[in-house]
C-alpha cells in the first residue's frame, strides 16, 4: 500500500530550534500514517552531538575557540559529533506502521543510505555503500565523519565518509537524522537536483508518494518550550 511522503519546505534555524522541529515532527505530526522529509539549514556555525555523549568530551572535539563561537545542541538521536558548517542536513520521519520501523536499526540505516548512494551515483559521483563491519576491537566513532562505519556512504577513490546518520525509535515511529559532507563530493554538485533524486529513490523504496506539503501548524508553546529545553544547560550537560 502506498503511503504519503510529505516533503516539507526548506527552513533555516539555530541548533536547538532545528533539533526541536525534528523531534516534534516525530511526536506531534498531525497526519497519522504519513512519512515526512525535510532538508534544512543552519542560522550560524553549528555542531550537534549524540544523545548519550558527554558534553565535556564533545567540547574537546570542537575546533579552536578562535574559530568559534559555535551553536551546540544534543540530539534526541544517537551517533557522534557532527559539524554542520558545510553539510547538507535532512530528517526523515517514518510512521510506526511502516515496514522500515520493523527491521533492525542497521537495516533501516542501509536502506536510507543506499538511496543516497544511488542518488549521488546518478549525479556522477564515484560513491559506494560501505559493506564491511568495523574491525574487531574498534568502537563506534565519537566524531561522525572521523571514519566510516558499515552502511555509510563513502567515496570510492578516497575512502572518505560522505554520509552519516543517527536514528531514534519511539511509539510514534522512527526519526532518522542525516548529514552529508559537501567537501567530500564534487564542488559543482547540483544539490537541488540531488535532493530530487534522493527523494525520488526514497519514495520508491518506501512505497510512498512524495507530495510537497506546507509546514505543520504546531502549537506555539510546544515549539518554543522544546526549543528552550534543547537550549538549556540541563539538556546539553545531563550525561
Amino acid at each position: 500500500m502506498t503511503i504519503p511522503l510529505d516533503i516539507l519546505p526548506m527552513r533555516t534555524g539555530g541548533a536547538a530550534e532545528n533539533m526541536a522541529a525534528d523531534f516534534l515532527l516525530l511526536k506531534r505530526y498531525p497526519e497519522r500514517g504519513h512519512a515526512r522529509f525535510r532538508h534544512y539549514g543552519w542560522r550560524s556555525a553549528a555542531f550537534t552531538f549524540g544523545y548519550s555523549q558527554k558534553l565535556e568530551y564533545v567540547r574537546s572535539q570542537l575546533p579552536p575557540e578562535e574559530e568559534g563561537p559555535f551553536d551546540l545542541c544534543r540530539r534526541a538521536t544517537g551517533g557522534g559529533v557532527v559539524d554542520h558548517r558545510e553539510d547538507w542536513t535532512y530528517a526523515l520521519v517514518v510512521p510506526r506502521e511502516h515496514a522500515l520501523c520493523e527491521v533492525p536499526a542497521p537495516e533501516s540505516y542501509r536502506v536510507v543510505h543506499e538511496c543516497i548512494a544511488d542518488a549521488l551515483a546518478a549525479m556522477g559521483e564515484n560513491v559506494v555503500l560501505k559493506k564491511e563491519a568495523a574491525a574487531e576491537g574498534e568502537g563506534l566513532p565519537t566524531v561522525c565523519f572521523e571514519r566510516p562505519e558499515r552502511y555509510d556512504v563513502i567515496h570510492l577513490d578516497t575512502g572518505a565518509k560522505i554520509a552519516g546518520a543517527a536514528q531514534k525509535r519511539a511509539k510514534e515511529g522512527m526519526l532518522f537524522q542525516g548529514s552529508i559532507a559537501r567537501a567530500t563530493v564534487s564542488a559543482g554538485l547540483d544539490w537541488d537536483a540531488f535532493e530530487m533524486e534522493f527523494i525520488g529513490r526514497l519514495a520508491k523504496t518506501m512505497c510512498a508518494e512524495a507530495v510537497e506539503t506546507p509546514w505543520p501548524d504546531f502549537a506555539e508553546h510546544e515549539v518554543d518550550g522544546l526549543t528552550e529545553q534543547y537550549s538549556s544547560t540541563e539538556w546539553n550537560a545531563f550525561r
